[in-house]
């Protein structure tokens, strides 16, 4: 239990020195974001924490380290962390992460005054490399028609944040969009110009709602510099338009000094070839060796934040431990 609880520390340390007391009378339950001075600006040091309201709904609970309970999101701002990403499925089965669920864990965030990434998924559910499938809603639409549906939800889900004054940082048009998204039309290998136009619906939509958030196209192998090159010369060929380049990194613990080097020289290489900044919107290892893990995150934060113009890292669900999503990346105990 002691090593899977230094993994998960060890990503927070990497980035800053712990922002709490053990011995402090705070609680999720009095504390506010006035009454403590946390570092929320500059390097983000983040989580994805999407599954946290469907976790709840089931029963889990956190802990800090002397066994106390405490709120995940308050617990992970203790550890150091500045950044929360959510994503947003357009009508998922249960509803979990759409316009309400998403609007449930983004009021948290604010209130705990957390940097916030939203990562919309355009898909009823999981959209990655091996699947960009389409909304059920939006299956039979033209080109035009799916453009349109882009934008309205992009448009729907953030004007609800904005009613309840929480304003984005970052908003993802796709996730991990490496041969683009809503497929068919949107498939970059063979309709690469449809994919640039589906993703400026989305990055126009943002900027209609909030102009000054970034929007960030988010692909997958952070350290393929030909997938990288291909993909982001294709989307500026045909009009394409980003304000920042995501990337997701998830090594094995045989190859992360290889991966990682290869990952640290695609970001300094994009930031240079495409004139902007880039964020490490994912990150992973398997927790059961967290030594080999330890190593690999205090390697890639230390030394990306060190290059000028990338802005952060974030890990994926650190709270999603393994007995309840059967996933093992994740960094809490099983007992929270």
């Amino acid at each position: 239990m002691k090593n899977i609880l230094n993994l998960f520390l060890a990503f927070c340390m990497a980035c800053t020195a712990f922002a709490c007391d053990s011995n402090s009378d705070v609680t999720p339950e009095n504390d506010s974001k006035e009454e403590k001075d946390y570092d929320m600006s500059g390097f983000a040091r983040g989580a994805d924490v999407s599954w946290l309201t469907e976790m709840e709904h089931d029963g889990v609970q956190f802990y800090t380290l002397d066994g106390e309970p405490a709120e995940c999101m308050w617990l992970l701002r203790e550890l150091g962390m500045n950044a929360i990403r959510l994503r947003v499925w357009v009508n998922p089965e249960g509803g979990w992460n759409n316009k309400a669920d998403v609007l449930k864990k983004a009021l948290r965030a604010d209130a705990l005054g957390f940097r916030l990434m939203i990562d919309f998924h355009y898909s009823d559910w999981w959209a990655d490399p091996g699947k960009q499938t389409k909304p059920a809603a939006w299956q039979s639409l033209s080109m035009d028609a799916l453009k349109e549906a882009v934008a309205a939800h992009t448009v729907d889900v953030l004007s609800e944040l904005k009613a309840n004054n929480i304003t984005p940082e970052w908003v993802q048009v796709g996730n991990e969009t490496g041969n683009g998204m809503l497929w068919d039309e949107g498939k970059a290998e063979s309709n690469m110009a449809g994919y640039a136009e589906l993703n400026n619906a989305g990055y126009d939509a943002v900027k209609s709602v909030f102009p000054n958030t970034q929007v960030i196209v988010h692909v997958h192998n952070g350290y393929d510099k030909n997938l990288f090159a291909w993909l982001f010369d294709g989307l500026r060929n045909n009009g394409g338009k980003w304000d920042v380049i995501g990337m997701s990194l998830y090594p094995e613990p045989s190859d992360w000094e290889t991966l990682t080097q290869s990952c640290l020289e695609n970001v300094k290489g994009l930031i240079s070839r495409y004139n902007t900044p880039v964020i490490i919107c994912e990150v992973g290892m398997s927790r059961n060796q967290a030594a080999v893990c330890k190593s690999f995150l205090t390697r890639l934060i230390t030394e990306s934040k060190a290059i000028d113009r990338c802005q952060g890292v974030l890990y994926w669900e650190p709270q999603g431990f393994e007995k309840w999503s059967n996933y093992d990346k994740s960094a809490f105990s099983d007992s929270g």
